[in-house]
């Protein structure tokens, strides 16, 4: 049996090589993903000084001694860590998942993480996530040095990271729109972060079906809209689907976008297959107005490298690298409306 003590140091080597990791201890990366190394019940991931200990055993009580032979293993290897969640991904209790306390005082969470030369708010114990999702950092990286001087639409803003990086990257104007306000307020604490007064009209709550309405009612168009969905969710407006219906998703928003705009894509349903998103994307170029501009990888430390993978995906994500499947398409517009 694969143990955490034989997998994780071959890990480490590969951030350090990848230079995930920095002096100054301000920066975020998954230090070991053992769905793709080895050890499919168990995720690490640091966010400054602070070790996340992602849960994923059947157990709704998780594996405690698995989650503390974690701890101290990254302790030897990184003392600068101070703090560590244990996150409970199957827990009944809303604050189990959220994470409870295995090293430090919750004081002393790490707050903040710099990444691409930004400042990223955080709030780890917010949800079950840890308000800042590493494995779009590279979609990000392209938010940033595409999105200059462009009208920018962030759906399922979450905590609007992909906001942060299309503003820092020059976008003239960012809307970021989620159902859930608090964390729309994360997002806000990054603008300030940054040095950017948050303004009323960049952070709009509500229903995705209301607000892209209203926004359609209003005319209103776009150079570039993120659509990166929850896996699933119901509301009076409507279902979010993105095992079975995520093209109707997508459709909803192609009014929106300005001619020669964006439509950015994102799925990150583990079950579902590469070829199955793909199947999607292609249905919608096949009118000629939508064409794939580029698939967006994630980042090493995600998809492991040749000396740690082990194992083999649930289900084949190519021609994705991974599970969280990112896609850039290019929109014309029979009317040319920019």
């Amino acid at each position: 049996m694969t143990t955490l003590s034989e997998r994780f140091p071959a890990a480490l080597e590969a951030r350090l090589a990848a230079k995930l990791l920095d002096d100054k201890h301000q920066t975020a990366c998954r230090l070991f993903n053992g769905f793709v190394e080895g050890l499919p019940t168990l995720t690490l991931d640091l966010y400054g000084t602070t070790l996340v200990v992602n849960d994923h055993a059947e157990s709704k009580r998780g594996d405690e001694a698995l989650a503390k032979e974690a701890v101290e293993l990254v302790r030897a290897k990184l003392p600068f860590v101070t703090t560590a969640l244990w996150k409970v991904r199957n827990a009944d209790a809303p604050e189990t998942r959220n994470g409870l306390m295995l090293l430090g005082d919750e004081k002393a969470l790490c707050r903040r993480v710099m990444e691409d030369g930004n400042w990223y708010a955080l709030s780890l114990r917010l949800n079950r996530d840890s308000s800042l999702y590493l494995d779009t950092r590279e979609l990000r990286a392209w938010a940033k040095r595409s999105l200059a001087g462009k009208r920018v639409l962030n759906t399922f803003a979450y905590t609007a990271s992909l906001g942060v990086a299309a503003k820092a990257g020059g976008a003239t104007e960012v809307l970021n729109t989620d159902l859930n306000n608090a964390f729309l307020t994360v997002g806000r604490d990054s603008w300030s972060m940054n040095g950017w007064p948050p303004r009323r009209p960049e952070f709009r709550p509500g229903d995705f079906f209301d607000v892209v309405g209203q926004l359609k009612r209003d005319k209103r168009t776009f150079d570039c809209v993120f659509v990166d969905p929850p896996l699933f969710s119901v509301t009076e407006q409507g279902r979010v689907d993105l095992i079975s219906d995520m093209e109707r998703l997508l459709n909803k928003v192609r009014p929106l976008i300005a001619h020669d705009g964006f439509l950015v894509a994102v799925n990150n349903a583990v079950f579902v297959p590469g070829t199955d998103f793909q199947a999607v994307l292609d249905r919608l170029c096949a009118d000629g107005y939508l064409s794939l501009e580029t698939r967006v990888p994630a980042p090493v430390d995600f998809t492991g490298t040749e000396a740690t993978r082990a194992g083999t995906p649930r289900v084949d994500p190519s021609p994705f690298n991974h599970s969280t499947k990112m896609a850039v398409l290019r929109v014309k517009r029979k009317d040319g409306r920019s």
